[in-house]
């Protein structure tokens, strides 16, 4: 009787929904500032202003940077399931304080620590589906996961909609959530099979400069381009397409449609571009991927008349856009052998968060300068062809993730 093939078990539904949540989680906490900031300034709560809302925002961006570069060596170190389980209790401990913070100080300095946790859960969830996965199934992992990114936008979007007078509610239901989650993923979420075949393997821990060797170097200085690049569009398009809209010429509900939109074609493209990516290749569909987003990022400066044909070219600016950046992900669990797959993604998103904070800031500024139209969307085109660049220069498969997986991919 023939015997099967090993190779990586199959992800359990414990992994699967556990992780999305917790990506999911992180979606929610995008959008939560951004709907209550009118609010906080209009109540002028513990006396907020715009300049300081602001920075309370830049500040949550840069605590979920630090979080996500920090957590990958930790990862590879003591494990993913230790690691998500911490960072989720840790946001959801300070976001339920936010609400209770007597000063703007107190209020930045919550969401700062808060962001610190946040940015961890996500690359630690990318790491631990793309390794509960076969090898041949890692593109469709990260995308598949990073769709609960955007649910959780809408669910904050909707409970906006309803509680913006009384915005504590928002933070209260996303930390009591957390806290449960944490909990269930106590009892339910199995450690990576992949970390601990690495773990009985070495006899010391593989540091940070690993990922600078020659082996590794060329690949993560391309995938941290892409990274920053794909991430910039992603937040610079979220915080600021009404508006740009606007300075288009559109009336502001048509504006606003159009963020919905986009978000729904970043959903579809996420499916989809993990589908194709397990079947023709990562690096192939990413290329494609980033291409199209820049054209259509560059379609966008031109003024529409038709609702309809504005309605197709900002949904399919969604579809390439939003899973192009998850597509660098998906390269980092292909390329990467597990010993350093959490600490490169890590890196990845971490520097890709870099990028989070300022393609907003460059766009606020050009809109500032009124220049938002269309300059704003020749600039995020722009930032589409050096992605592209960037995706071009990525490597092969490394020797040692090849030989740790049983069934190679093409990349």
């Amino acid at each position: 009787m023939a015997t099967a093939t090993p190779g990586p078990r199959p992800a359990g539904a414990w992994t699967i929904a556990l992780c999305w949540i917790t990506v999911m989680l992180e979606g929610y906490d995008l959008v939560v500032l951004g709907a209550i900031i009118p609010t906080l300034i209009k109540t002028q709560h513990v006396g907020i202003t715009t300049g300081d809302a602001t920075t309370i925002a830049t500040l949550s961006l840069v605590g979920v940077a630090i979080g996500a570069i920090s957590v990958g060596p930790l990862a590879d170190l003591l494990g993913r399931r230790r690691l998500l389980i911490s960072s989720v209790v840790l946001f959801s401990v300070f976001t339920l304080l936010v609400p209770m913070a007597g000063s703007v100080a107190m209020f930045a300095a919550l969401r700062l620590i808060a962001g610190l946790g946040l940015g961890a859960c996500m690359p630690v969830s990318l790491t631990m589906m793309a390794e509960n996965l076969r090898a041949t199934q890692r593109a469709r992992a990260s995308t598949l996961t990073m769709t609960g990114y955007h649910t959780g936008a809408v669910i904050t979007s909707l409970l906006a909609l309803h509680y913006a007078e009384h915005w504590q509610v928002l933070f209260y239901v996303l930390g009591v959530a957390g806290l449960v989650i944490a909990a269930i993923q106590w009892w339910k979420l199995p450690e990576s099979a992949a970390f601990l075949k690495a773990k009985e393997s070495e006899t010391e821990r593989v540091p940070f400069t690993e990922l600078l060797k020659p082996a590794y170097l060329r690949a993560g200085i391309g995938i941290w381009v892409a990274s920053f690049m794909g991430l910039l569009l992603v937040y610079g398009l979220n915080t600021w397409l009404p508006k740009l809209m606007v300075e288009a010429g559109y009336a502001v509900p048509a504006a606003v449609t159009q963020l919905l939109i986009l978000n729904i074609g970043g959903v579809v493209g996420l499916i989809v571009g993990g589908v194709i990516a397990d079947r023709r290749g990562i690096k192939w569909t990413a290329l494609i991927w980033f291409a199209v987003a820049a054209v259509m990022l560059a379609l966008l400066s031109v003024r529409m008349d038709s609702t309809l044909l504005l309605d197709v070219v900002v949904f399919l600016t969604g579809v390439f856009v939003f899973s192009a950046q998850v597509l660098v992900y998906a390269y980092v669990t292909h390329f990467y052998p597990a010993s350093v797959r959490g600490t490169a993604l890590g890196s990845a998103s971490g520097i890709g968060r870099i990028g989070s904070i300022v393609g907003p800031s460059i766009t606020g500024a050009l809109l500032t300068a009124g220049w938002g139209h269309p300059w704003g969307f020749y600039f995020f085109a722009a930032v589409g062809v050096l992605g592209l660049a960037a995706v071009a220069t990525l490597p092969k498969r490394s020797a040692a993730t090849e030989a740790a997986d049983a069934v190679p991919q093409p990349v």
